[in-house]
């Protein structure tokens, strides 16, 4: 897991991602470029009971293996590259 420091604490923000994909990039640089505090895990780069745990995360809270999965607040899961819904969701 890595931490990304952001001026925007308000929420909790974490992101599931995989380190190939373009749009979970896209996402991450996002919440850079707004100055977002999250963390995020590249489920890519863990293996075994770990790597199961994310996947099953994912998909209790979405329905399906999507990524990139924000979740904010631990409350509210957005799946695949969705900028508006997620500066929605931050209040942004």
């Amino acid at each position: 897991m890595e931490h990304v420091e952001g001026k925007n604490n308000n929420k909790k923000v974490f992101m599931y991602a995989l380190s190939t994909c373009i749009w979970c990039k896209k996402t991450k640089q996002m919440l850079r470029d707004l100055s977002v505090d999250f963390t995020f895990e590249d489920v890519d780069n863990l293996t075994g009971e770990p790597e199961k745990k994310a996947i099953d995360d994912i998909v209790k809270r979405t329905g399906k293996e999507l990524y990139p999965t924000v979740i904010i607040d631990d409350k509210t899961a957005i799946s695949g590259y969705k900028p508006d819904e997620v500066k929605k969701a931050l209040g942004l």
